[in-house]
């Protein structure tokens, strides 16, 4: 029997939502941005890129902004400059996502404050989904 790994409420909340964006997808593999994407298909997890250029990412559709992604996406993760946090707070609450996870480096205490004003539930202390499902680099 394989055994599961264990995550913190917050976490577990946030993974339970089934249907995931990467805001800052990358098309660099050494890029956190194309990490991220690239560890939710590692656990066959769909996912979606958000990257104001466009441009595809991993084989996976892009939307130039959060607030253009399918109603089947309820959470995000976040891996863009902190000085993009408050524009992709808005965007998320404009289109009814109701997670977000920043990212390391990806936090904005502001933005932060502003989602969970707004109702949002926000993992921004530095915990990292690429450890927390656990990430192969290939």
């Amino acid at each position: 029997m394989v055994a599961m790994k264990r995550h913190r409420v917050d976490i577990a909340a946030f993974l339970a939502q089934g249907s995931f964006a990467v805001v800052g997808a990358s098309t660099d593999r050494e890029k956190y941005g194309n990490k991220v994407l690239r560890c939710y298909l590692q656990h066959a997890q769909p996912v979606v890129a958000v990257n104001q250029k466009g441009i595809e990412v991993e084989g996976q559709q892009v939307f130039a902004s959060l607030r253009l992604v399918p109603t089947t996406v309820n959470a995000a993760s976040v891996v863009a400059p902190p000085a993009a946090a408050a524009a992709i707070v808005s965007d998320a609450i404009a289109r009814g996502i109701q997670y977000l996870w920043f990212q390391p480096g990806a936090e904005a205490a502001d933005a932060s404050a502003t989602a969970r004003a707004a109702g949002l539930h926000v993992i921004d202390d530095g915990s990292c989904v690429l450890v927390a499902l656990g990430f192969h680099d290939a």
